[in-house]
């Protein structure tokens, strides 16, 4: 299929589409490089090869759609009707609620304005008890006109529309429960550091707790990633060039608020701040830098999955860009420890523990597991003001 990607009403490129393989396989003209997205063009200005193009092109879009180690998914494309979730790729254009890329079909009339999903309701119900149900009983016909199509992550998430606002839905691993409540527990924090993130509450979904957050992306906006700025820099360099970035391109803050995400990564123990779930948001219209995104996706911490009824790992490891790293390491990155009033958490593992009691009965957690958790909390917390007094 001949198609063009669109950013959303500015042609990118022309290209042709491969529904069999859902890859791109070749390139009739490059229309605005500079509306593509940023690994794209980042690739485009290194090297004008035609099959490196198309490669990064197919890889991108590829990684849009739904990985293929999500949480359940045979279920969930039981449920779909679908083989793969590369399926899913085209049926909406590829239109996602974290920027305004789309696939146009070649001389087609129609408009960003009249598809895409910042404007436009969805059927989100459906989608969500396909994802979150536990019934072994289900037959009802889900409609893929969604930007469900284009969530990437391992765990269960939907999006769905509450009172206009998009939110997005967002699980535990399996029979763990302690992603929600981290989430929460990050939005605790960072609200109380005056940290810029995304507002994590918990709701209940087919007797299942998850998180919910509203979308900080809007029709005139995208995320990029960490990954997308730096690909195909160098990786030893990677920490102080991708701060460089970030300034040239005249974001305020930039060093302060990627401390800011390390610092808070370490009070958690956040293992999984990979290049994908950190970046900046961007202006689509004029290709201004606006600011870091919001920080988001912190449930992979407080040692959920090294969690021993019998002991509490105080130390661990996180992800710093390309490396891994000691969380004490990583700490030496930041610059000026005294800006952090950390008086401010005093009181978060006693409201941490009155949270994880309210929902103990639906997530089945012990009194044991709670109290061990929020000592850990408690240990963290005190743990970095030593480390604040040490800098001084």
């Amino acid at each position: 299929m001949k198609c063009i990607l669109m950013n959303k009403n500015t042609e990118v490129l022309t290209a042709e589409y491969d529904s069999i393989t859902k890859g791109f396989n070749k390139l009739y003209k490059i229309n605005n490089i500079d509306y593509a997205p940023v690994i794209l063009n980042n690739i485009y200005k290194k090297n004008h090869n035609q099959n490196k193009i198309l490669e990064g092109l197919t890889e991108w879009f590829k990684g849009r759609g739904i990985p293929s180690w999500r949480d359940d998914l045979d279920i969930l494309l039981s449920r779909l009707n679908i083989n793969t979730p590369e399926e899913l790729l085209d049926k909406a254009f590829g239109l996602s609620l974290s920027d305004q890329y789309w696939v146009k079909p070649f001389e087609s009339k129609i408009e960003w304005s009249d598809i895409n999903f910042f404007t436009h309701d969805f059927n989100s119900a459906d989608f969500t008890n396909a994802t979150f149900s536990n019934s072994h009983d289900f037959s009802t016909k889900i409609s893929l006109i969604s930007p469900n199509n284009t969530t990437d992550g391992r765990l269960k998430k939907t999006w769905i529309i509450k009172n206009k606002v998009r939110y997005l839905l967002k699980g535990g691993y399996k029979s763990e429960v302690m992603q929600p409540f981290n989430e929460v527990l990050a939005t605790m924090i960072c609200e109380r550091l005056g940290f810029n993130h995304a507002k994590y509450k918990l709701a209940i979904v087919s007797k299942k707790i998850v998180s919910i957050c509203p979308c900080f992306i809007n029709e005139n906006t995208e995320f990029v990633t960490a990954y997308q700025i730096l690909h195909g820099l160098p990786k030893e360099s990677a920490y102080e060039e991708y701060i460089n970035i970030l300034e040239k391109q005249g974001i305020k803050n930039a060093r302060q608020q990627i401390e800011n995400i390390f610092i808070l990564d370490y009070l958690i123990l956040n293992e999984d701040r990979h290049l994908n779930n950190f970046g900046i948001i961007r202006d689509v219209n004029t290709l201004k830098w606006l600011d870091v995104a919001h920080i988001f996706d912190s449930g992979q911490a407080l040692n959920i999955l090294d969690y021993n009824d019998e002991e509490v790992i105080i130390n661990g490891e996180g992800r710093f860009f390309y490396n891994i790293e000691s969380f004490e390491n990583i700490t030496k990155y930041v610059k000026d420890f005294a800006r952090f009033d950390l008086s401010k958490l005093d009181d978060i593992p006693e409201k941490f523990d009155d949270l994880l009691h309210k929902y103990q009965s639906i997530a089945h957690m012990t009194d044991r597991r709670i109290n061990k958790i929020c000592t850990l909390l408690n240990s963290r917390i005190n743990k970095l003001k030593r480390l604040q007094i040490g800098s001084d």
